[in-house]
């Protein structure tokens, strides 16, 4: 008899559970051993190079580590549902372990609740009162009463009457052997008509209400981003904003309207506002005239220029977590603006996105000494750096790192430790040359001819390394956040075109990168090669990279080889099953025709033809006659016709 296993049930929960409980259980322990226990300084980036470097250390540890780490919305959604489902494992698994694990089985013992060797006066006195209990007329409307009074009479059945006592023994059943047993993974109460509403209701919620919002959730917060984890309406945002003519000191404003900060930028309430005005104040003579008035715009250009400017810390804590915020997805972002200037073909202004990025790193801005990204440096000691003797002035960073030690100036009223973080800085910061050479591949000689695919080999050098040492982490003490040392490669044309950009990130101390495209038309070109930093500001490279390209119609005729001629002639393995197939239709249809003029021809002699009609079968057999003939000169013609329709 079909029926409702508890049983199974139980058994097939705690299974369904177990795939969820043991991954969300590693994952949770594993997240807090390491919030806790498991993660190095190196790990996340809180390495102190230099004493400038403390402050972002230390912030870097409480962001990393501790309790912080584990509190926010997914990790606690996942925390509650991961209880909730292990007591309800442990419900179901103390079940099993009181008797209800037993897979369902026919044992009229156990239904009459009576001792394996019971009598049969306390069988026939079980029988009695279970009959009772669950008859129908006594339970009306009661699914599980009658399924459960079905199963006492063919228990009662099992121990009393010899036949269904001897298939019981013999088969486990009192029908005798059967061929399968089915029940229903599902718990009885759910049979209860008590119940049903409740179920009833369940059912309806979950299959209506939590499924589709579910999905529902998921697409639409999946379908928002795209590539490089950047919303969709931020690149559309960035498209109607950047063109051949952005300036550097419009992109903080540009990249303000990202739909990123929409909601955490807008101001609420008036002391937020007046906030943002105040601000606003102190950095206004820095900042180019607004385009947008938008609040969100306003905010996210003030705390922007608060950072280039270096005047976070007169911001109040809400607008510090909002610059923080900014300046986590700064880098993607920015990415994100260097992939729309490239689908723009805009070479001056991708350029510029990669040197706005250099400024938010260090936090300076475009009027600033390149020298203020040195520790300790002010703008008193980036003064005193470019005066005096010529062995020891230097103007620029990229200057005062050639100097010698000794040479360096600015650092007379530095303290030991200052001194040490100032020659410590010049040491990590890189020390870049670039060589650059064009090849095409497998050439016989060194010329370049229209249509080539061309090679320019770019190999980069970082100076300040040592033989097999790696770049570390860029020294950026204002950037909150740790950030990887890469370069941008850029090749473009002198009208301000992009032949090719891409971010190298291997940290060796030789790293060669490859910029390949096909030649063009005969002349000579000059191309422009650059080599950006991502966190550095002037210690970028610019190269001329000249190609003269000739005539391809001065190279000697290509010979095909006879051999490869008649590979070429060839049919490929589809084209002949495709002829065998054409083959065995047309003979068919051969065959069909053939048996249809027989027949036509039989009708015909036992037919009397009209005068018409033998004139007209004369005709006929004439034309045959004359395509019979003419057979093989029409067949060339048409393979004529043929190739030049292909050719054509």
């Amino acid at each position: 008899m079909l029926q409702y296993d508890n049983s199974a049930f139980y058994f097939f929960s705690l299974s369904t559970l177990s795939f969820y409980l043991i991954p969300s259980w590693w994952n949770i322990i594993s997240r807090v051993y390491q919030a806790f226990f498991g993660l190095k300084d190196e790990d996340i980036g809180a390495v102190s190079r230099t004493s400038a470097e403390k402050k972002k250390v230390a912030q870097i540890k409480k962001s990393s580590r501790g309790v912080n780490t584990i509190k926010n919305q997914a990790f606690l959604i996942n925390l509650a549902l991961t209880v909730v489902f292990t007591a309800l494992f442990v419900y179901l698994l103390y079940n099993v372990s009181q008797g209800d694990g037993e897979l369902n089985s026919f044992d009229p013992f156990s239904i009459l609740e009576v001792d394996g060797g019971a009598d049969l006066k306390a069988i026939k006195k079980a029988y009695k009162k279970m009959s009772l209990m669950y008859h129908p007329d006594k339970n009306p409307n009661n699914p599980a009463a009658e399924a459960k009074f079905m199963m006492v009479a063919k228990a009662y059945e099992a121990l009393t009457d010899p036949e269904a006592k001897e298939n019981y023994e013999k088969y486990g059943n009192p029908d005798g052997k059967q061929s399968l047993q089915v029940s229903i993974g599902l718990p009885s109460w759910l049979l209860d008509t008590d119940n049903r509403n409740v179920v009833l209701v369940s059912y309806l919620i979950v299959m209506v209400g939590i499924i589709p919002f579910c999905v529902w959730r998921y697409y639409s917060d999946s379908s928002k981003f795209g590539e490089k984890d950047v919303m969709y309406d931020t690149y559309a945002w960035f498209h109607h904003n950047l063109n051949e003519h952005t300036l550097i000191k419009s992109l903080p404003e540009v990249i303000s309207g990202s739909a990123e900060f929409r909601q955490r930028n807008l101001p609420r309430g008036n002391a937020e506002k007046q906030e943002v005005s105040a601000s606003m104040q102190k950095v206004k003579a820095q900042m180019q005239k607004p385009k947008y008035n938008h609040p969100v715009c306003v905010t996210g250009n003030v705390l922007l220029h608060a950072h280039l400017l270096r005047k976070t810390d007169e911001l109040g804590q809400k607008m510090k977590d909002n610059l923080n915020y900014m300046l986590r997805n700064s880098n993607s972002l920015i990415d994100a603006m260097i992939t729309v200037c490239q689908h723009q073909d805009s070479l001056q202004t991708a350029l510029n996105c990669i040197q706005f990025g250099q400024y938010v790193s260090q936090a300076i801005w475009v009027r600033d000494s390149t020298l203020l990204q040195l520790p300790h440096f002010t703008e008193e000691e980036a003064s005193h750096s470019t005066k005096g003797k010529a062995s020891q002035k230097a103007k620029n960073l990229a200057e005062y790192l050639e100097l010698d030690d000794e040479n360096k100036k600015g650092m007379t009223h530095f303290t030991e430790e200052q001194k040490k973080d100032v020659l410590e800085c010049c040491r990590i910061m890189p020390r870049l040359t670039v060589e650059s050479k064009v090849y095409v591949d497998d050439d016989e000689d060194d010329k370049v001819y229209e249509g080539d695919l061309c090679t320019v080999q770019v190999k980069m050098t970082r100076e300040n390394l040592k033989e097999g040492e790696k770049a570390g982490l860029v020294h950026a003490p204002h950037f909150p956040f740790p950030k990887a040392e890469a370069w941008w490669v850029i090749l473009g044309t002198r009208e301000g075109k992009i032949i090719d950009i891409k971010k190298v990130t291997n940290p060796s101390r030789v790293v060669e990168h490859e910029i390949k495209f096909l030649a063009p038309r005969q002349g000579e070109y000059e191309f422009e090669l650059h080599v950006l930093s991502n966190a550095y500001v002037g210690l970028d490279h610019k190269a001329k990279v000249s190609l003269t390209s000739l005539d391809a119609s001065v190279l000697p005729e290509y010979k095909i080889h006879p051999d490869d001629e008649e590979l070429d002639d060839e049919p490929t393995l589809f084209e002949e099953m495709m002829n065998a197939n054409v083959e065995e239709d047309s003979d068919s249809d051969d065959e069909d025709s053939d048996s249809d003029e027989e027949e036509e021809e039989q009708e015909e002699g036992i037919k009397e033809l009209s005068a018409a009609e033998r004139k007209k079968m004369e005709l006929r057999n004439a034309r045959k006659k004359a395509a019979a003939a003419e057979g093989d000169d029409d067949s060339d013609d048409d393979s004529d016709v043929e190739e030049v329709y292909t050719e054509k």
